[in-house]
């Protein structure tokens, strides 16, 4: 029924038929509420400087954009370098240092499964998950980072940063619950729009390929794999973040009579502990030079503020 439910809101506020329209609509009203009640929250908010160089990336809709990747990508180009992030999925609550500089920490029920990617696809940075993105922050500082990303942070509006946005085209672009966006940009607040295939590319590479795969995954708006997808026999979505079983996907194997699944890294960090053949579908991105130019003026106009 979960599964269900999810997928029907997917279709909801990113390919609507006429009925979700029709209850778009009708709840415009409680949209025009929702979207103030957010401006004043954001207007309510004093950004804190924590004295390190703070850097966010998001995108203002709910559900996948390519964070990930991307802050994989930036953080990549950085030493004593951070990640900070809710955690979403994972099994624990409160703060977590999922891997120091050297060592990862504790296993995916703990850290959630975008954590660990970080962990394992950035091996030099901290990753750390916490609610709190300031007991975060200051944890990480503690821990000797010396630039911090964070993951989906932009309505964090009271901590100092630099807001990096992912542009996610919509043809209805209303607030929750009319439509998928959480917030505006809104006015007086600074970010940095980022446009895929102008400002980053996506990249696949295909590890470990069998001739039969079964695809199954567990990400928001599985159809974004469509475009990289080499040729599978059968495609089995699950909602995002779902917790695997290995019976589950045993009996997708045995259906398909398949010689391995076919799944994204955010899948193979929940799944590579259940000994199945697995190909890995590993995509990334590849950042232009003017993204990092961004973050590197920021930071040395951070570091003449405290000369």
């Amino acid at each position: 029924m979960k599964k269900v439910f999810v997928f029907w809101v997917e279709e909801y506020f990113y390919n609507p038929n006429l009925f979700q329209k029709i209850v778009s609509f009708s709840l415009l009203p409680l949209s025009y509420l929702y979207c103030f009640i957010m401006y004043l929250r954001f207007k309510s908010k004093t950004p804190q400087d924590f004295g390190i160089d703070i850097i966010s990336v998001g995108n203002l809709s709910v559900g996948g954009s390519g964070k990930t990747p991307l802050v994989t990508a930036l953080a990549c180009g950085y030493e004593n370098v951070a990640i900070i992030l809710r955690g979403y999925g994972r099994e624990s609550r409160g703060l977590y240092v999922v891997k120091n500089s050297e060592n990862i920490l504790c296993d995916v029920s703990v850290s959630g499964d975008e954590a660990m990617i970080y962990a394992h696809k950035v091996p030099h940075a901290v990753v750390i998950v916490s609610e709190d993105r300031k007991e975060g922050i200051l944890k990480a500082k503690e821990l000797g980072a010396k630039i911090v990303f964070l993951d989906d942070a932009y309505s964090k509006h009271d901590i100092k940063k630099l807001d990096f946005l992912i542009e996610v085209r919509s043809e209805n672009s209303r607030c929750l619950p009319s439509g998928a966006f959480r917030e505006r940009l809104w006015s007086g607040k600074k970010a940095v729009v980022l446009q895929e295939g102008i400002d980053f590319t996506r990249a696949v590479e295909l590890k470990n390929k069998s001739d039969k795969m079964s695809l199954v995954t567990a990400i928001a708006r599985p159809s974004r794999l469509d475009a990289f997808l080499p040729e599978v026999v059968s495609k089995n979505y699950f909602e995002d973040h779902h917790a695997f079983t290995k019976e589950e996907l045993a009996a997708i194997l045995e259906r398909d009579s398949s010689d391995s699944l076919l799944v994204t890294y955010k899948d193979f960090v929940k799944v590579e502990s259940f000994h199945l053949p697995l190909s890995l579908l590993d995509l990334h991105v590849e950042v232009e030079q003017k993204v990092f130019d961004i973050i590197n003026r920021y930071r040395e106009a951070n570091s003449a503020k405290k000369d």
